[in-house]
């Protein structure tokens, strides 16, 4: 330890004598400083404390953090990643937040548009493939773009939009695969053959121009071929399942039911959730008798999704067919609930009410039926429903059966089907 030192004072000067200026001061201003850089430090963190603590919270109670803005080429970048992921609802989240950033901008706006045709939201990509053009005039996308989003709706407009296109560009291969469609839905089955030879010939790893060369062919009644051309698109990009879903209805046509079945399950391992898979296996089964156990997959589609209408019509007629009449009923009218217009919702209900013995019900839910078809077999049905309702109830003896309907002409449908 260190001798004690005394102080020695001097008496001669005051003790609050003046000092000099300059360094003198100098340590008291390093500490009032630090004082204040530490006063300074401690708001700081206080105030991000309080922040994570509010943000924590938020996120406990269900709002989500909020997340740093990337440039729009990185949104775009994931988005493209995501896309042949098959995460749609996530790449189209990226692309609208890249198109934020830069909403002139025609990759972005094409491939945003593509993502849109995959998510069947057609209007919406018509939309952006006007955009597109309004922003790229000369480039050929746009047009691409509109024509396809078109091309089932209102092929009489999808056709020029393709042909204006191919004067830009005529070696794009989605182009030609437009047409391929358009030429098919409007009975021109040459061309639309010809424009998918040729789209696939253009781009053969292009997933789209195989899937568009498909539908001549299911139309001319090449199903093998069709099915060939569909398994191309589905080995370029096995992340999508519309491609699975068109694979899958052509195996049923050709009476490969459990083709089409296993390309279903493909489907769920891919969407665990989807309930239109269910739906389709569903079917598949109804088609072979299995009625049982397509219920079981029909009741699981309207687990997923309860506003899912063609769900719960394909359950009310898989219910009806194991004279399950009171089921048949409730599900056929949540079918109506939730906005279908197939003519099955109602005169198989009609049916199933005047099997329970509600003729009321059964006479004016079969006279409904009458607005939602035409064709010959369905009318011939109700008409003997009506007439069954005539002999057997009380007080419909003399019940007016309603004027039959003209027939009118049936669009043509695919050989195979679609």
């Amino acid at each position: 330890m260190p001798p004690y030192r005394k102080i020695k004072r001097n008496y001669g000067k005051p003790f609050f004598g003046r000092r000099r200026r300059g360094l003198a001061g100098a340590p008291v201003l390093l500490v009032l400083s630090a004082m204040l850089a530490a006063i300074g430090i401690l708001l700081v963190a206080g105030w991000v404390f309080r922040i994570e603590v509010e943000t924590t919270v938020n996120e406990f109670l269900g709002t989500p953090r909020p997340t740093a803005t990337l440039p729009s080429s990185q949104y775009a970048q994931r988005g493209f990643s995501r896309f042949l992921e098959g995460e749609l609802e996530a790449a189209r989240m990226d692309f609208e937040f890249a198109l934020t950033q830069r909403p002139k901008d025609i990759d972005y706006l094409y491939e945003y548009g593509q993502i849109l045709i995959e998510l069947d939201e057609y209007e919406m990509a018509a939309a952006i493939g006007e955009r597109a053009i309004e922003a790229a005039e000369e480039d050929h996308r746009g047009h691409a773009l509109k024509a396809r989003a078109l091309m089932w709706s209102d092929p009489g407009s999808a056709i020029p939009a393709a042909v204006t296109g191919l004067e830009k560009n005529p070696d794009f291969a989605p182009l030609h695969a437009a047409l391929a469609v358009a030429y098919t839905n409007i009975g021109r089955y040459a061309e639309g053959l010809q424009r998918g030879i040729r789209a696939t010939e253009l781009d053969p790893l292009n997933a789209f121009a195989h899937r568009a060369y498909s539908i001549p062919l299911i139309y001319t009644g090449r199903s093998n071929d069709a099915i060939a051309a569909l398994e191309r698109a589905v080995a370029i990009n096995p992340n999508l399942t519309a491609p699975y879903f068109e694979l899958a209805a052509q195996y049923r046509a050709t009476d490969y039911q459990e083709m089409a079945v296993g390309i279903y399950r493909r489907i769920l391992e891919l969407e665990p959730d989807n309930a239109k898979a269910y739906l389709r296996i569903c079917q598949t089964y109804a088609e072979v008798g299995e009625f049982l156990e397509g219920t079981r997959f029909c009741d699981t589609a309207t687990e997923i999704d309860e506003t899912y209408a063609p769900a719960w019509q394909m359950l009310g007629q898989l219910q009806y067919n194991r004279r399950n009449y009171e089921s048949a009923v409730a599900s056929l009218e949540k079918c109506v609930e939730y906005g279908s217009t197939a003519v099955e919702c109602y005169y198989i209900r009609g049916l199933a009410y005047y099997f329970l013995g509600d003729c009321e019900r059964a006479w004016e839910t079969l006279l409904e039926s009458f607005q939602y078809t035409a064709a010959p077999s369905i009318i011939d049905i109700v008409n003997r429903g009506l007439r069954d309702i005539r002999a057997d109830c009380p007080g419909f003896e003399d019940a007016r059966l309603p004027t039959p309907i003209p027939p009118t002409p049936i669009p043509p449908t695919p050989i195979g089907g679609i």
